[in-house]
């Protein structure tokens, strides 16, 4: 199991992910907007600069949403190698079934 720090400051980005994401998204059009004059696409620049870091998105880390583990874990399931295996091998999880060949 991951700390309980750690799990704790990913859902505090997750928070601010989430707070920010439209703001972001203003400002990053109004950069990629080739019909505003450069000094306008500055500012937005700079204001996209003054945004908290643990705002951007690519600062997240998907964890197991069981144990917290970072690395080791599926997206479609949002849990780690290790817990999808117990699942699996209790047939909770329906379709997934052990490899055989």
């Amino acid at each position: 199991m991951a700390k309980l720090s750690l799990i704790n400051r990913e859902k505090k980005r997750q928070d601010l992910v989430k707070k920010y994401a439209k703001k972001r998204s203003e400002l990053l059009q109004t950069i990629r907007d080739q019909s505003l004059d450069e000094e306008v696409s500055n500012e937005a620049r700079l204001a996209l600069q003054n945004l908290p870091r643990n705002s951007s998105p690519t600062r997240l880390r998907s964890r197991c949403e069981l144990t917290g583990r970072p690395r080791g874990t599926y997206k479609i399931f949002g849990l780690g190698r290790m817990k999808i295996r117990e699942i699996a091998f209790r047939g909770e999880i329906p379709g997934l079934t052990k490899a055989s060949w």
